[in-house]
């Protein structure tokens, strides 16, 4: 069973990239359940299936753990707390909605799936041709989601103004692209420090999306000589050094 699941997290086999989409879908599903949940009042049936969420995180957990070759750091990987915050949030539902901003620490698991770019590369055209633009869509989103998650749950109950996650990312949004209607406020020390931060980083993040979206587009292609890393389409020779450089390429459409 261990080298199983050895196999399944780290080989190169058609089933281990099988097994890894499954895990970045049920990722991406998580992420819009704690998202469209926040619309309804939790039932029975939504507290059911938070627990089956949660036993299915904690048997992805148990596994990472049983094959990872360094157990005590193990417990300290950003990834790793994120999933423990997250199973606790799950697995109880006995706390109510105290614990329900908790599941958006899960988000943070899609930061793990980075690591199937490379895959991806190859499955998909998109991804083979616009890395940078993916890359930077899904720091954009991932960035979105977590400061969203986050107003929500620290405003949700002292601001009327902030009812559910939509309230919540209209006011990231528009904090975001410095829009700032002014029609939400955050409440007290910490959403505005909150506030803060969505207008650093968001907008540090924002712009490296329009960057890659508007400039000139570029192959990604390391020189020999000199390491240059981007160069157009259709280059022969490095625009720094002059070395022939040979990329790997389909064709121009």
């Amino acid at each position: 069973m261990h080298q199983t699941l050895r196999d399944l997290y780290h080989s190169q086999s058609h089933k281990a990239h099988v097994f890894r989409y499954i895990l970045l879908a049920f990722d991406l599903a998580t992420a819009i359940f704690v998202i469209v949940t926040s619309f309804f009042p939790h039932t029975f049936a939504i507290q059911m299936i938070d627990i089956a969420v949660g036993l299915v995180i904690v048997a992805d957990f148990v596994a990472r753990f049983l094959i990872d070759t360094r157990k005590v750091q193990f417990w300290y990987r950003p990834t790793n707390l994120a999933d423990m915050v997250s199973i606790v949030s799950f697995l109880a539902p006995i706390a109510g909605e105290g614990l329900g901003f908790l599941r958006v620490v899960r988000t943070l698991r899609l930061l793990h799936t980075y690591q199937t770019m490379s895959r991806l590369k190859e499955d998909f055209r998109i991804f083979r041709h616009h890395q940078e633009i993916v890359v930077a869509s899904i720091n954009l989103v991932v960035f979105l989601f977590v400061m969203t998650g986050l107003i929500y749950a620290t405003q949700v109950s002292v601001n009327d103004e902030i009812q559910n996650y939509a309230d919540a990312l209209y006011f990231t949004v528009t904090t975001l692209t410095t829009t700032g209607f002014g029609d939400i406020v955050p409440h007290g020390a910490w959403g505005r420090m909150l506030s803060v931060v969505i207008m650093i980083f968001g907008v540090t993040l924002f712009l490296r999306l329009a960057q890659v979206l508007f400039r000139p587009t570029k192959v990604r292609c390391e020189c020999d000589e000199c390491g240059l890393a981007l160069h157009d389409a259709d280059a022969v020779h490095c625009k720094h050094c002059g070395t022939t450089i040979h990329i790997d390429t389909e064709g121009q459409l």
